[in-house]
């Protein structure tokens, strides 16, 4: 849609449309084309001067405006244009003025209307008449020969483009075949031809179209007959990606970008244009799963959100100080090199990931794919890039929480390297459902969560063979923060249990019962709905019920005795 170069003239038309009378508002296009007529390009106009010509209204707005000549003819032609549309057509009998029809201008031009609409957009002025009853475009003669003055050159162009004949249009198809055949683009091609043959690029471009569309079969640019497919346009991402891939190991084996727009046919532009669409459609398909909290909704919190963490300096001392204890096997030094955090720090990483993840989904809500904006697209790289720094603190700082739990929990003949690595995913999946906004310590959740997931991935066998160890460690000693050393860690698995088990004495003993065979709480290993169903002699559905109903009821009971449940 064409728009306004100057609000100013924008403003004016819409008071104009909203406001004066039908009659006014004819007189108004009446004054606004004598006015397009004496308007020079390289003179500017005082806004107020405009204002004046046109509605013999004398504004104190804009008092100093200067419109440049360029910028005037644009915006008056486009005052014109949108006045006359809420102007009711008149008789062309009672017009003052001498008016042509369509029809008229396009014979006495030789052009085809779809010529004069875009005459139109230039500048040619024209309203809504009634000829024979019916509502159609009448072009005031007087408009009509001072758009011509004005564009000489581009009346011409359209009269030789209406103009061109069945030898000619031969012509301009053989030439496109041997262009093609040497890698050129429809652009490159119409231009080429054009130039050979004193044509305008748009009548070539036009021709070659024309004929793609009438034989598909022998189409010169299949692809450019229509809109790209879905499968083209991954085709061509996946082609840039992989561009982008060579490039950056220094192997430029893809296709660069100008071979993959001659691949298809199109231009460079509407390369780029495909492939962050196609990415932006990616983006929009991924969820965004984070804790919703109500102060994300404050704007003024914003910046203290997205703050860096309390106490930032000194957590990066402690991290360039800190040493593994002597018996930590070296494959497992890694784990001390990140200090415990505090509560505050906790909740304030925790509070800005899941802010990250707000905004993140808010910018895909708003995303429409087909008119994805770079800047749009670097900014959910951003977002993701602060979302992954935040979970990677969080879950680096409560690694060794893990390692406790395994060492508790490991058998003779195991590796504590395969429960570390089981009980890493658990920690991952509590850092992304950890409500913040209770106030309670992640590792008490997260502990609960590395039980249960032990209880059940470990063997019945082995886990009844578990002892928690007893011998000083000093795993979970930070000089800062003392609220997780190691013997907290097993205390807090003691609680966890006790929670658990306090928690089930609400339910029914069938319901209790459900839920331990299917978690695997009492420490065997889970079972399936089909294997429960068997046990009590009913159907998996009805198990499945069971269990639902009493998680629920769980939640419930947890909520009001204050505790997180994974």
């Amino acid at each position: 849609m064409i728009t306004f170069k100057n609000s100013a003239l924008k403003e004016l038309t819409e008071q104009q449309t909203r406001f004066a009378t039908a009659a006014r508002r004819q007189l108004q296009i009446a004054n606004a084309q004598k006015l397009l007529g004496e308007i020079e390009s390289g003179r500017a106009y005082p806004y107020q001067y405009v204002c004046y010509r046109v509605t013999d209204y004398r504004s104190e707005a804009y008092p100093d405006l200067l419109l440049s000549g360029d910028d005037l003819k644009h915006d008056l032609a486009q005052f014109i244009r949108r006045v006359e549309r809420s102007v009711p057509p008149q008789p062309i009998e009672q017009t003052v003025e001498p008016m042509l029809t369509l029809d008229e201008v396009s014979k006495r031009f030789n052009v085809s209307t779809k010529t004069i609409s875009r005459w139109r957009v230039k500048g040619l002025a024209a309203r809504r008449v009634k000829v024979n009853g019916r509502s159609q475009l009448g072009f005031p003669t007087v408009a009509v020969e001072r758009f011509v003055a004005e564009h000489k050159v581009l009346v011409e162009k359209g009269a030789r483009f209406s103009h061109l004949t069945d030898d000619e249009k031969e012509g301009i198809l053989r030439l496109a075949r041997e262009l093609r055949d040497a890698g050129g683009t429809l652009t490159e091609v119409s231009k080429k031809i054009a130039n050979q043959l004193s044509r305008s690029p748009e009548a070539v471009r036009y021709t070659i179209k024309n004929f793609d569309r009438g034989h598909p079969d022998g189409a010169l640019y299949p692809n450019v007959a229509g809109p790209l497919s879905d499968a083209a346009k991954q085709e061509i991402y996946l082609a840039k990606r992989q561009h982008e891939i060579d490039m950056k190991n220094a192997k430029p084996t893809g296709d660069t970008v100008n071979l993959i727009a001659k691949r298809f046919g199109r231009a460079r532009s509407s390369m780029y244009r495909v492939v962050n669409e196609v990415r932006a459609k990616e983006l929009v398909r991924q969820p965004v799963d984070y804790i919703y909290n109500a102060e994300f909704d404050d704007p003024t919190r914003e910046s203290e959100m997205l703050a860096d963490m309390p106490g930032l300096a000194e957590f990066d001392a402690k991290r360039a100080g800190k040493t593994p204890p002597k018996d930590v096997p070296p494959h497992m030094a890694h784990l001390y090199e990140w200090p415990l955090l505090t509560k505050e720090q906790e909740q304030h990483v925790f509070r800005k990931m899941n802010f990250l993840k707000h905004l993140l989904h808010k910018l895909q809500d708003a995303m429409d794919p087909a008119k994805a904006r770079v800047q749009d697209l670097v900014r959910i790289d951003e977002l993701k890039d602060g979302i992954r720094d935040c979970r990677d603190v969080l879950i680096n700082c409560n690694q060794r929480l893990v390692y406790a739990q395994a060492k508790q929990k490991l058998a003779l003949g195991e590796h504590i390297d395969d429960l570390v690595s089981d009980g890493n995913l658990s920690l991952m999946r509590a850092v992304e459902k950890f409500d913040y906004g209770r106030g309670n310590k992640f590792s008490t959740y997260a502990t609960w969560a590395i039980m249960k997931n032990f209880a059940r991935s470990i063997p019945d066998a082995k886990t009844h063979k578990q002892r928690y160890m007893t011998g000083h460690d000093d795993l979970f000693e930070a000089k800062a923060d003392v609220r997780t050393d190691e013997q907290e860690v097993l205390a807090l698995a003691d609680q966890a249990r006790s929670r658990v088990n306090r928690l089930l004495e609400h339910l029914d003993a069938r319901t209790r019962e459900v839920i331990r065979m299917r978690t695997g709480l009492d420490g065997s290993e889970e079972m399936t709905l089909e294997q429960i169903g068997q046990h009590f002699g009913i159907t998996k559905e009805r198990v499945r019920q069971i269990n639902v109903r009493g998680m629920k009821m769980l939640r419930e009971w947890a909520a009001k005795e204050n505790v997180e449940v994974p």
